[in-house]
């Protein structure tokens, strides 16, 4: 892990960041909404904050840690964005490169019109999916969580997703539903992102597990990073949480029965790797050094700048584009979407405190990081409760953390 320093040798206020547990332990943990949570700061190389406050477990009585491992969701997209941009930088495709040339399957995929699964109404879509597409959930794909169309109630009904599939399984199901719309022409969070861990291991010829363990987390040192948790690891995973409708919480994954304890059938990129603050901040370190961390290059520097540019079509934001949705890991206004994360484009829009061109994404037990390149700072939060969105904590922390900042 990277060496703790004075905030003040990194331009940060001790007295400031302080606010950071006060504001969660009044707000959230007297009050019993959250068990315990982990927030680190950085900047300039340096950890300047690392906090641990209240439970890991609460039936069991264990302090959340240092070394706490969480279930991230959806901020492996980030890390399975990056894998694949490395086979990028191999030569092995090109962004609008169409998806079917390395998954036949994805040929000829057709947009909804009307009807329930399986007898629904379609049209040919305008144009076939490219990885950029996939990349930047533009692809016409969705998720059965978003109820909210009959295509994404036919992912439920299917099993899209399921842990105990595969990912050319999912694939293959996938190829048999209409899209949501053509691809390009609007926003919506979705499966691609699973897609591209079967196009990586289409195009390596490697399993997902192995191909990130081996090009990412081996290389950065993430060693509590995986797609389950070992035996020996098992007593530093945390438990998930869920807040009911009467806003009661009760346990939605419990460490000694979770599925996480035994290796998935489905590696899901886009969803389903564990870690802790400190692996998460090698990576997040490595993108802001621009692709290298410890001498282990990732990614070349024009590969970061290119996925951290707003992708978007004619340069609009999410609000423009997307289909809503049961969603909150960003605020549509003034934020765009590149290749793996979302990209601050407005602060006005956005209406938050921040820098242009920071780039971020969350995951659905409320994890969230966020890299200010501007201001050489990464922000991680830890916790375990869904669902995501309940509580905007991206936006309270940002409130507290920019103004520590004192140079």
């Amino acid at each position: 892990m990277m060496e703790i320093v004075r905030p003040e040798d990194v331009g940060l206020s001790s007295e400031r960041l302080a606010r950071i547990e006060r504001h969660l332990e009044r707000r959230y943990l007297d009050q019993k909404k959250i068990s315990g949570a982990v927030t680190l700061v950085a900047r300039r190389g340096q950890i300047a904050h690392l906090a641990p406050v209240g439970m890991m477990d609460l039936e069991r009585g264990k302090p959340m840690g240092e070394d706490t491992i969480f279930r991230i969701y959806s901020m492996s997209k980030p890390i399975t964005s990056v894998a694949l941009m490395t086979l990028y930088e191999h030569g092995h495709f090109q962004l609008d490169d169409a998806v079917h040339k390395y998954i036949p399957a994805f040929r000829d995929l057709r947009v909804y019109e009307a009807g329930n699964q399986p007898s629904f109404a379609t049209r040919p879509a305008e144009r076939a999916i490219t990885i950029r597409d996939l990349l930047t959930h533009t692809s016409g794909l969705t998720y059965g969580f978003m109820e909210r169309t009959n295509v994404d109630s036919a992912y439920r009904r299917l099993g899209i997703g399921d842990r105990n599939t595969t990912l050319a399984e999912m694939v293959e199901t996938l190829s048999t539903l209409p899209l949501e719309f053509s691809p390009g022409t609007r926003w919506n969070y979705s499966v691609a992102t699973d897609v591209i861990g079967h196009l990586i291991e289409r195009i390596s010829g490697r399993r997902l597990d192995a191909f990130l363990r081996d090009e990412i987390f081996a290389p950065l040192g993430m060693t509590d990073t995986g797609f389950h948790v070992p035996p020996d690891r098992l007593e530093r995973f945390a438990t998930n949480y869920r807040r009911m409708p009467d806003k009661s919480v009760r346990i939605e994954d419990d460490p000694a029965a979770s599925p996480y304890a035994t290796p998935p059938a489905f590696f899901s990129g886009g969803g389903g790797l564990v870690s802790t603050a400190s692996d998460y901040l090698s990576f997040c370190q490595m993108l802001l050094n621009q692709g290298e961390l410890g001498g282990r290059r990732i990614l070349g520097r024009k590969t970061i700048e290119l996925m951290t540019e707003n992708h978007l079509p004619e340069g609009r934001d999410i609000a423009e584009l997307s289909l809503g949705g049961q969603f909150s890991q960003v605020t549509y206004d003034g934020v765009g979407f590149g290749l793996g994360f979302s990209v601050t484009l407005d602060l006005a829009r956005a209406q938050t405190v921040g820098s242009v061109g920071e780039y971020a994404w969350g995951g659905a037990a409320s994890t969230a990081f966020w890299i200010d390149p501007a201001e050489e700072l990464i922000v991680i939060f830890m916790t375990q409760f869904m669902p995501s969105g309940t509580f905007n904590f991206r936006g309270q922390l940002k409130s507290i953390i920019y103004p520590a900042i004192i140079d």
